[in-house]
């Protein structure tokens, strides 16, 4: 028989005292500051291009945002784990606090475009630390209501961060729209400062310094920037096949190849371990990650446009009328989550959340200039529950077959992948709307607006000055080509279906890794529970092999 006493003793489940509580609340709180400002932009952007003579530069002002949040997340995730959650949370949000106040006092617009960048490296490793965060408190077994959460305060200020940013340029001053993150972000700080109790790493700072893959993380940094500035630029102000397109999406796309070579082979301590792709579940997840991304921020990004430009409404008016989907996207998460959580299972979830978004689009692409608040309402919201059930799903095939101690790489690769699909989904989103546009304006009106020019957003602001029959034309022009757009946007999530039949349903873990748990928790740490080293040399490499006992469902009694 079996030595009883060399069995792992199970874990108590994460406590959700006091203590618990108000940890999630300081992350919850910090996702939302990011969320916020992400959604308050656009519908101020007009506003804020004119005031500082932006010319063809408006585009960067979310760009570089998004460029600097998308390549800062992998190196956020190694120094999570390297340096622990709380230290990296704080300095994420005072980068985030000092680029907000930068923002808001910019006088021109490349002095705007550089402080959105170093807001762009707070707000990408917000939005990293707060799903590594909630993977240390919570059991990727119960995660799904708390993930529902998460979903929510971007749901939230999906809803409202139009309308704010919106009345501001209208009603007052945009800079009022950065200077609004200076309370939250201190909001943020104090509550992550006092009330975030994890552990923290010990050793030296020199020792720390040298478990960080430096080489690996300049590769993927410099690859995404190159990639996402050349898709910044594509079809908007250089023809996609011009050498200052072509050039740096080249350039960039070997970098990014020759981080995952060097990744495999090279560093001791990897920034991506291979574990966490080697095997079919995760590597769908990341996939489904990925066409997500694309489709989700098309949706968020364009039905402003169809509002404003077809059915005449205001910024402000075009924010309302997105409530649709913004109100039903989050709550849609939260069911997902408890259904995943009282199941066990996250399949299902998956193969519904894809139909669901490709019935949405397909139903999207009927929509006419004149179709009523009935029709686009209601094809909003069968598109948002589908979206917010992926948006809750695809972390649980994604960290379901690889041990808990690779939870931050796991996240920082599937944070990266949903950034960095963003930039497409925007991209190519502009592009189709754009080719769309200039052959189906009525060329009296199209010859007013230059090369270079993004049409959608030059061309809305005088739709409502044109004299009938005209105005009715473009108004037309707008919808048939939005129609392109969404019917594009259920290729994108045909794509996304089609990673499901990688999938396979394996047993969540429900434990967590006590090496950032809660401090007092008294709960074994992960690394003392197996006999391997935390290089993960002996990590899993296929969804059939059995996980180490690493917190996981390989104790008797937890298979689902």
């Amino acid at each position: 028989m079996a030595d009883q006493s060399a069995l792992p003793t199970p874990q108590p489940k994460s406590p959700k005292g006091s203590v618990f509580w108000l940890s999630f609340t300081a992350v919850v709180v910090c996702n939302f500051l990011s969320a916020l400002d992400v959604t308050a932009v656009s519908t101020a952007l007009p506003t804020i291009t004119a005031d500082l003579n932006g010319g063809d530069k408006f585009v960067w002002v979310g760009s570089a945002y998004g460029l600097a949040a998308a390549a800062i997340l992998p190196f956020t995730g190694r120094l999570a784990d390297v340096m622990g959650r709380r230290p990296i949370m704080l300095t994420c949000v005072a980068f985030f606090f000092l680029g907000s106040a930068l923002s808001g006092s910019a006088q021109n617009m490349n002095w705007l475009i550089a402080a959105r960048t170093i807001q762009g490296v707070g707000g990408g490793g917000i939005i990293n630390l707060a799903s590594i965060i909630t993977s240390d408190l919570i059991p990727l077994a119960e995660r799904g209501t708390y993930q529902g959460f998460l979903v929510m305060t971007w749901g939230f200020a999906a809803a409202m961060g139009p309308i704010i940013g919106g009345s501001f340029a209208e009603k007052a001053t945009w800079r009022w729209l950065f200077y609004l993150n200076l309370p939250l972000s201190g909001i943020a700080f104090v509550l992550v400062a006092i009330f975030l109790r994890v552990r923290t790493p010990g050793g030296s700072l020199k020792e720390k310094l040298s478990r960080i893959d430096w080489l690996g993380n300049f590769m993927i940094i410099v690859g995404t920037t190159l990639a996402l500035v050349a898709l910044t630029w594509g079809g908007i102000q250089f023809s996609w096949d011009s050498a200052h397109v072509l050039a740096p999406l080249i350039i960039g796309g070997v970098f990014i190849a020759l981080f995952f070579v060097y990744e495999l082979f090279v560093p001791k301590d990897p920034t991506l371990p291979f574990d966490v792709l080697a095997n079919r579940s995760s590597f769908s997840g990341y996939l489904s990650t990925f066409f997500h991304g694309i489709v989700s921020i098309a949706t968020i990004y364009y039905l402003p446009v169809y509002f404003q430009a077809c059915q005449a409404a205001s910024p402000i008016r075009s924010s309302v009328n997105l409530f649709a989907t913004a109100l039903v996207m989050a709550p849609s998460a939260i069911v997902c989550g408890v259904i995943v959580k009282k199941t066990n299972k996250y399949r299902p979830s998956n193969w519904v959340g894809w139909i669901l978004i490709m019935i949405g689009f397909g139903l999207l692409s009927t929509l006419k200039a004149d179709s009523r608040p009935a029709a686009w309402a209601g094809y909003q919201v069968i598109t948002a529950i589908g979206v917010g059930i992926i948006w809750a799903s695809t972390v649980f095939p994604i960290l379901a077959p690889v041990q808990v101690t690779r939870f931050a790489s796991a996240l920082a690769f599937y944070n990266f992948c949903r950034t960095f699909s963003q930039t497409w989904g925007v991209t190519i989103s502009a592009t189709i709307l754009q080719n769309e546009l200039r052959k189906r304006l009525p060329a009296a009106f199209l010859e007013q607006f230059p090369d270079g020019v993004e049409i959608a957003y030059a061309a809305i602001p005088v739709i409502h000055q044109l004299n009938e029959p005209l105005q009715t034309e473009v108004r037309i022009a707008f919808a048939d080509s939005m129609a392109v757009v969404w019917k594009a946007m259920i290729g994108f999530s045909g794509a996304g279906f089609l990673t499901l039949f990688f999938l396979r349903e394996v047993p969540m873990h429900k434990h967590t890794d006590e090496t950032y748990g809660l401090q007092g928790n008294t709960g074994k740490r992960a690394s003392d529970s197996v006999d391997t080293e935390r290089d993960g040399s002996k990590a899993q490499t296929s969804d059939s092999v059995a996980l180490p006992v690493i917190g996981s469902h390989a104790n008797g009694g937890d298979v689902a």
